[in-house]
């Protein structure tokens, strides 16, 4: 059986999507830095190299394991894939909480798309649609 390993994203700059997305689940900041750093000047790569990448990960390893590189192209058209966020892991946000979530996610350089209210047959739909810094579509539920 197969594991999920990392959930890849093509950026403009790496550093800064990473950065956004560490805000979004609450995960510390990660760097090149120290020993990881040296080890990889040592081996080859260069400070530029270095920037074309981008970390986020829980540290408790519970969370998804997000990895960013850098784009070759700019991005254009509407993502395949998108996250579902939950505003309130475990349970349905009341509608302030998502609005506080969604306030949050713009504080960090989110963009709401549009709000979401209707039913799918039985069931109903209140979400926020977003993009991150970098256009990449996602869905605060």
């Amino acid at each position: 059986m197969a594991g999920l390993g990392n959930i890849t994203f093509y950026a403009n700059d790496p550093v800064a999507l990473a950065r956004f997305w560490c805000g979004v689940f609450g995960y510390p900041e990660q760097r090149f830095e120290g020993e990881l750093k040296a080890e990889l000047l040592a081996s080859g790569l260069t400070e530029d190299d270095l920037n074309k990448r981008g970390l986020a990960e829980d540290p408790a390893g519970e969370g998804p394991r997000l990895f960013f590189h850098h784009a070759s192209e700019e991005k254009s058209g509407r993502n395949r894939i998108h996250l579902d966020i939950g505003a309130t892991p475990g349970r349905a946000p009341t509608n302030e909480e998502l609005e506080a979530e969604k306030d949050r996610l713009v504080a960090l350089g989110a963009s709401v798309v549009r709000l979401v209210d209707q039913s799918w047959g039985p069931w109903p739909e209140h979400y926020y649609q977003m993009a991150d810094p970098e256009g990449n579509e996602f869905c605060l539920q």
